[in-house]
């Protein structure tokens, strides 16, 4: 760490390099893209010995999934679908035809309890289309307060899966400018198209950035091969890493930029996956099965989804954090225990492997995406504003309407190499 003030005597404006970008997610790489284009020389750091970031593709279990993110949402604009044409890499769109079943507590749950459950899911939409923010932000939760202890938390645990917070921790004038449109998924998996994106670009893999100092002529990147003085920086790191204070600034970020990631937090929506080998247990391949028995429980399984041998089960917001924090062997057998009674108890005996990428406890990610807090709707645009003429933070926090996506953070990368591309090289 030390070796990040060995520039503090220096006085040449010379450089190493051009534009560092800390980062080979989705925004680093779209970043380095267009300033490549626009005939600059960006240099791409990445910690992880990948690139990608929470766009991933795992093979670890034979059949291959998408453990980070799996849809291109808001088809429509999201650039990802002209990259996976110029790619020529098959998208569709999402089949579920296998069927979906609802569970309390392991069993199925009564039609009549569907029923009031579906009909109370509704409630966020319909009050976000009638509720005026306009005098001041608030919470999901708040807003669905009036709906009473039993059916607020109903109402709001649908956030788990999609948001990945807890209802009390959420934005709802973020939620509500949140863009919406058709999915899409990529069947060969959205992290590995993500991947593919970046060839031909300077990725250098396994360099975690320990500080950057903004305040010279030149900004001055240390990672663990030491130091790179280039024009201008791009830090792409999710929000859960700034405020980890993984990365050292010198001087420290401005008060703006302090208090914008104060708003800001990150979900925690989280993936466990299975090699199931074997029975199917009598269901349709896709068919898709929740267990909704507790609200702030919920978890969702995608049951051998394209015919595959694996079983994906998700969850969110504090429930997803004790099973990150608790690790894979814990977390395996308490979500083996509980589709073992929603299937059969055989279903112990077909599980051959697990794997679980808990972005929570990841220390490249510290979650699954940014969340904004309630009264902190500006929180992205304040993030995202230059600082020092040098240094842009970019990615999906910093996306506005496109947030909590790799389409969002693609545009975001876009926008902040436009930034800088104005540099003097």
């Amino acid at each position: 760490m030390a070796a990040a003030f060995a520039i503090s005597g220096r006085s040449s404006a010379a450089t190493d390099a051009d534009i560092v970008i800390v980062g080979a997610g989705a925004a680093g790489i779209a970043a380095a893209q267009a300033l490549r284009a626009a005939g600059r020389k960006p240099i791409v750091l990445e910690a992880r010995g990948r690139v990608g970031g929470r766009a991933f593709t795992d093979n670890s279990l034979g059949p291959a999934y998408d453990a980070g993110a799996m849809f291109i949402h808001w088809a429509e604009r999201n650039p990802w679908v002209q990259i996976a044409r110029e790619l020529r890499i098959e998208t569709a769109e999402e089949s579920w035809g296998g069927g979906f079943r609802v569970f309390a507590n392991g069993r199925p749950m009564a039609d009549a309890d569907r029923r009031r459950r579906r009909d109370t899911f509704n409630q966020i939409d319909r009050r976000l289309e009638t509720v005026d923010l306009a005098a001041r932000d608030m919470s999901i939760a708040e807003l669905l307060g009036d709906l009473g202890p039993d059916s607020a938390p109903v109402a709001a645990s649908g956030l788990l899966l999609s948001i990945g917070e807890e209802s009390s921790r959420i934005s709802a004038r973020d939620y509500q400018r949140l863009w919406s449109g058709d999915d899409l998924v990529i069947p060969s998996g959205y992290g590995d198209l993500v991947t593919r994106s970046a060839a031909g670009l300077d990725i250098r893999l396994n360099e975690p950035v320990e500080a950057i100092r903004w305040d010279g002529p030149s900004v001055t990147v240390a990672s663990r091969s030491g130091e790179l003085r280039a024009n201008g920086c791009i830090v792409t790191v999710p929000v859960g890493v700034l405020k980890a204070g993984a990365i050292r600034f010198t001087p420290e970020l401005p008060a703006a930029t302090r208090d914008a990631l104060t708003g800001l937090h990150m979900g925690a929506l989280t993936k466990i996956a299975f090699r199931v080998e074997g029975d199917r247990f009598g269901l349709t391949p896709g068919a898709s099965l929740l267990e909704a028995g507790a609200p702030e429980r919920m978890m969702n399984f995608d049951m051998f989804p394209d015919g595959k041998d694996i079983v994906i089960g998700y969850c969110g917001g504090d429930y997803a954090r004790k099973l990150s924090e608790a690790g894979t062997q814990e977390a395996r057998a308490h979500v083996v225990d509980l589709l073992a009674t929603m299937v059969g108890a055989d279903f112990r005996k077909a599980v051959k492997a697990v794997s679980f990428p808990a972005w929570w406890t990841d220390p490249f990610s510290r979650g699954s995406y940014s969340v904004c807090d309630p009264g902190h709707e500006n929180a992205r645009e304040a993030l995202a504003q230059p600082i020092g003429g040098r240094l842009v933070i970019a990615g999906e926090a910093t996306a506005g309407g496109g947030a909590m996506t790799v389409g969002g953070a693609t545009l975001a990368g876009r926008a902040a190499a436009t930034a800088l591309a104005r540099l003097k090289a």
